[in-house]
């Protein structure tokens, strides 16, 4: 374990979050800096709402873990002061030197929790909900919830700094108490990088088929590429599948195109690839394309929050406008029809992984916020 992370005294975590659902991004990010830090000696568990498949992987984990039955996602005035109550409870029993929260309703209970008690608290902010500019009255709303809920805590921490110039331009929080800590992923074995000079060369999107996310747009570029040899394979399920499909369909593409569904085997299938595309109209900093250079491949990504912060323009990939089905094109040509370039490409994407999206270096970024939270806050 990184001596950054076991340098002071131990200290007693809790990790709030909301959803006990499939996990997604945020929930692995928790589970694998709670078994971390667990395992550089401090006292972590995660505070859940609910039994749910979360659960369940924390247990497998030997992560330490609080089901509470109260702390649900969607808003329920009634529900949510019990929430409260019940995280303020636990909290009490739990003892912590800090409380970190993750997605928005935990991060709402568990700044006030920590405010109640007395408890220094960091809120991870793991996808902006807010967009640059004028917002819907709805949003406004949620927007001026943020702002009081930001005066309860220590800091936040921010995937992308995409998502903290949202936060600045509508007064979420004090500059002072904004970090920046891009999402990592854990290392794989180099039985699972890419061979990115075969040929014909396979594409690959990771990704939720529902919006925000442009699957049809990537579908439709390659339709204009037929006179380059490829395959494409779409992991991932979700309410836009039969619109892909159709796509698919209408664009006579059914031999090269195959839709896969959800899958557990994400690393092995970027393993196969020689290629990887995210086309997509709002993003976080997205796992998947981190994951992709893991695995040593070129990335075409749409300029979609913090998607340009993974990518080295014309070194480690392309970075092209949000819904430009032509500059989607043309960028996929470059990739697809030249294998010196995916190999000089996927090198540099794997160098850049490496220095910059480990999960060793996320974990001491992510610490030293940790640290001197608890540090400024006695």
């Amino acid at each position: 374990m990184d001596a950054d992370v076991q340098e002071g005294p131990l200290r007693r975590l809790a990790f709030v979050v909301t959803r006990s659902d499939a996990p997604g991004g945020a929930q692995f990010q928790v589970l694998r800096l709670a078994a971390a830090l667990r395992d550089a000696g401090h006292i972590a568990r995660v505070f859940v709402g609910g039994e749910g498949p979360f659960v369940d992987l924390l247990r497998e984990a030997n992560v330490d873990c609080t089901p509470l039955q109260h702390m649900v996602r969607p808003i329920a005035p009634v529900s949510d002061v019990r929430g409260l109550l019940e995280l303020r409870q636990a909290m009490v029993d739990f003892r912590p030197d800090l409380i970190t929260a993750h997605s928005a309703k935990a991060g709402w209970l568990g700044r006030g929790v920590g405010r109640l008690l007395g408890v220094p608290s960091v809120f991870t902010v793991h996808g902006q909900p807010l967009s640059p500019g004028r917002l819907a009255p709805s949003r406004r709303i949620l927007r001026r919830v943020d702002q009081v809920a930001s005066t309860l805590c220590h800091s936040m921490i921010f995937v992308s700094h995409y998502d903290r110039s949202v936060a600045v331009e509508h007064g979420i929080g004090h500059p002072h108490q904004h970090a920046v800590v891009h999402n990592a992923v854990p290392d794989v074995p180099p039985s699972l990088r890419a061979d990115v000079t075969r040929t014909p060369p396979r594409l690959i999107m990771v990704a939720r088929l529902d919006r925000p996310k442009l699957p049809v747009l990537a579908v439709r570029a390659l339709a204009e590429l037929r006179d380059v040899p490829w395959t494409f394979e779409i992991v991932g399920d979700g309410p836009l599948r039969s619109e892909v499909e159709r796509a698919v369909a209408a664009t006579g593409l059914d031999d090269r195109i195959t839709l896969l569904g959800a899958r557990d085997d994400v690393p092995q299938r970027l393993a196969a690839a020689q290629a990887f595309v995210l086309a997509s109209n709002r993003e976080g900093l997205p796992v998947s394309v981190l994951e992709a250079m893991r695995a040593g491949l070129p990335v075409v990504v749409s300029d979609a929050g913090g998607t340009s912060e993974t990518v080295i323009e014309g070194e480690t990939g392309f970075v092209v406008p949000r819904k430009d089905q032509g500059a989607m094109r043309d960028a996929l040509r470059r990739v697809l029809g030249n294998a010196s370039v995916r190999a000089a490409m996927g090198a540099a994407g794997r160098a850049h992984y490496e220095a910059e999206f480990s999960f060793g270096v996320h974990l001491r970024r992510v610490w030293s916020v940790y640290a001197r939270a608890i540090r400024e806050s006695r």
